[in-house]
């Protein structure tokens, strides 16, 4: 049995109700408090300029150019932003991700379908997550000198995050409707 398959079987013997339950409730709490406050820090710090994290696609460049508009207090300030903060939210949404689709996909399919592996897209997006947050704090760091390649990878970890961890919610709204449709089937035939 591959890793990959090991770990979706993992998360979905983990992923019980109360278990989903107490991520979301994490999640949300975390949503409304710690992320505005740490949205309202960065702008302080680097004067309002667009970031890396919250881009959808951007160019090398365009890089530079965010690490010119926030000065050095504001490189410092994202730098430490990635290290910490950044650190931690990845996880936060990966453990609702992974547990909420694991726990309604497992209404819907059986284990050992393809299918069960969904709850494996937002692993992927929170591993490009971290890769995005090294390489866009490596060019940061060494800004004004130029970071080839790097400078190229992180857009592009920036860009397959969003593909991924959208997709991720995007595969959540489809098993929490496949699992409604299931679960009202079931009401109608007591």
């Amino acid at each position: 049995m591959s890793l990959a398959r090991r770990l979706s079987r993992w998360f979905h013997a983990v992923s019980t109700g109360w278990v989903t339950l107490a991520a979301l409730i994490v999640f949300l709490i975390f949503t409304a408090t710690v992320l505005p406050s740490q949205a309202a820090q960065a702008d302080a710090a680097t004067g309002g300029a667009p970031s890396p994290d919250t881009s959808l696609i951007y160019t090398p460049q365009e890089l530079y150019a965010m690490a010119e508009a926030y000065g050095a207090t504001g490189r410092a300030a994202y730098i430490r932003a990635r290290f910490t903060f950044d650190l931690v939210w990845p996880v936060i949404y990966l453990a609702f991700l992974v547990t909420a689709i694991s726990w309604l996909s497992r209404q819907v399919f059986e284990p050992e379908r393809a299918w069960a592996q969904l709850n494996l897209i937002p692993v992927i997006g929170v591993g490009l997550d971290y890769l995005e947050n090294i390489t866009a704090a490596w060019v940061m760091g060494r800004y004004p000198a130029r970071t080839p390649i790097i400078d190229v990878l992180a857009p592009m970890f920036t860009f397959l995050k969003w593909v991924f961890v959208g997709g991720s919610f995007v595969v959540l709204l489809i098993v929490l409707g496949l699992a409604l449709r299931r679960f009202v089937a079931r009401r109608a035939r007591q």
